[in-house]
């Protein structure tokens, strides 16, 4: 599974190989958003659409929609785990927050 990502929205892609097509989900809010495509370029661009159309339908019926991840993320570690990687991080010149979202990304990478 892969992602795209638009607009601060981010898609789950799959293949169907019972449909011969790619299908996407928005991922990340409660509404549903979905969308598909034959090849990349055409699941771009239909991912930009819905995500369009999704924006569009909230505006129009008076709905705030769905932000997708803030970005504020609490976690709840030994005390231990907190203490090496707050280490870790002024050991790189870096505060524990920068230090940690470096590490999500090469994580997510």
């Amino acid at each position: 599974m892969k992602t795209m990502t638009y607009k601060g929205y981010a898609a789950r892609i799959e293949f169907s190989d019972e449909d011969d097509c790619f299908v996407g989900h928005v991922a990340g809010i409660r509404d549903v958003v979905g969308f598909h495509a034959c090849n990349v370029e055409a699941l771009r661009a239909a991912f930009h659409e819905a995500v369009d159309d999704y924006l569009a339908t909230c505006d129009t019926v008076g709905k705030s929609p769905q932000r997708p991840y803030s970005g504020k993320v609490m976690l709840r570690i030994p005390p231990e785990t907190h203490a090496q990687a707050a280490l870790k991080a002024a050991a790189v010149g870096k505060s524990l927050n920068q230090w940690a979202a470096e590490v999500f990304d090469r994580a997510t990478v």
